[in-house]
């Protein structure tokens, strides 16, 4: 359906305290904790589904946490929405639907809104795909993680090959022009053609977006404390490189670490966090980066297991954290300097109210050991920086 823009409150004059700070983009991150089982690599907060999702109970509670939320949008419209998990193509387009209609009730869509739903390709059904895009959502990411068998069963995957491969299909079918495919190199004992292969035929699918990393073992995952046999360093510096220059050849620009897109399909939701925009989180275990008009900043984030979230005893909120002003330039450049073309220098004032010669001296010597580049009017990493990111924004660090 075409979702028009309900009325909103006006935001402060100039967007603002007098100070000048201008508030942020807003976007929304929604939580789908559920999915059909635990993958042993995934440190996200996901819980595998009992035999019924409890649908209509989990909208009920998603929208009463956003009720709660409310005070922080500040008149603003949303300029994307992201559905993520667990797997959300678990739930019906008619759960997603009300939820939907209940989001835009409460606050103004963007007429351009960007609407994306994570999905397991062995969760795809046509007829609730041709549903979910019936109801405003514009893009899909779908996790295909790997083409090959042997490494799906390895990564406890319930999709295999074909099913993936189909599952691109079934979304072009739908109606979706405009979708991302999430694949995963530096597999289990995996060599520099395997993963080059699974990025040709991921190619071929003709995906507007691909999110293309690195497998890496997590705490609290079953790989952590069972790891797999991985590749060498140097291997996987050779898939790296490989598959760089493959997707550049195929008309993929990389414009983060590990995204790559066609022109003009950018991931917008992507973008927000990395240009440290504002989202509100609601779902269990959500997270959210919040401003307001005097130029303070926090996240926040929700009560993590699905049971406590849905119990009406409990508060939705679990924490907030306001950040202190000498935060706030490794928060801003830990997000802008993963993008490979960076931001502009005046982007780091209006997102923290902080004048840019605080950062002046960290610069001069980011730029001295040839991390950073040397441009007055943009905060970029050179190629150095990007691969030694972590070793520049120790330099920001209060």
């Amino acid at each position: 359906m075409n979702r028009q823009p309900a009325p909103s409150a006006p935001l402060p004059e100039g967007g603002g305290h007098p100070g000048g700070f201008l508030l942020p983009p807003l976007a929304l991150y929604i939580h789908i904790p559920w999915c059909v089982r635990k993958c042993p690599y995934c440190d996200f907060n996901s819980h595998a589904a009992g035999p019924e999702l409890p649908e209509d109970a989990y909208v009920d509670a998603l929208l009463a946490d956003l009720d709660a939320d409310l005070t922080h949008v500040h008149g603003r419209e949303l300029t994307s929405i992201f559905f993520g998990g667990g797997t959300p193509s678990l739930f019906s387009a008619s759960a997603l639907g009300r939820l939907l209609d209940g989001v835009e009730e409460r606050v103004r869509f963007a007429r351009d809104i960007e609407i994306t739903l994570e999905a397991n390709p062995g969760t795809f059904e046509q007829a609730k795909f041709r549903g979910y895009r019936q109801l405003g959502i514009n893009r899909l990411s779908i996790g295909v993680q790997s083409f090959q068998t042997s490494q799906l069963s390895a990564l406890g995957r319930i999709h295999d090959g074909h099913e993936a491969i189909r599952a691109a299909d079934m979304a072009r079918a739908a109606g979706f022009d405009n979708f991302n495919l999430d694949l995963m190199h530096g597999l289990p004992e995996q060599g520099v053609e395997d993963a080059l292969d699974d990025l040709r035929i991921a190619i071929a699918q003709a995906p507007t977006h691909l999110s293309w990393y690195q497998l890496t073992l997590e705490p609290n995952t079953v790989f952590w404390n069972q790891p797999p046999v991985l590749p060498e360093d140097d291997i996987l510096w050779d898939i790296q490189e490989a598959g760089q220059a493959l997707l550049a050849a195929e008309g993929y620009a990389q414009y983060e670490v590990s995204a790559y897109a066609r022109d003009g399909r950018r991931a917008r939701h992507n973008l927000n966090y990395w240009t440290f925009g504002d989202f509100l989180g609601i779902g269990a275990g959500a997270h959210a980066k919040l401003s307001d008009p005097d130029g303070r900043i926090r996240r926040t984030w929700k009560t993590r297991l699905p049971k406590d979230y849905l119990d009406p005893a409990k508060r939705f909120q679990a924490g907030e954290r306001l950040l202190e002003r000498g935060e706030l330039p490794f928060e801003f450049l830990m997000n802008v300097l993963r993008l490979s073309d960076g931001a502009a220098a005046s982007l780091y004032t209006e997102r923290t109210g902080l004048p840019l010669a605080s950062l002046a001296a960290a610069r001069r010597e980011a730029e001295a050991r040839g991390l950073l580049q040397a441009d007055p009017e943009r905060l970029v990493a050179t190629a150095k920086g990007q691969l030694f990111l972590n070793d520049l924004l120790q330099l920001f660090l209060s």
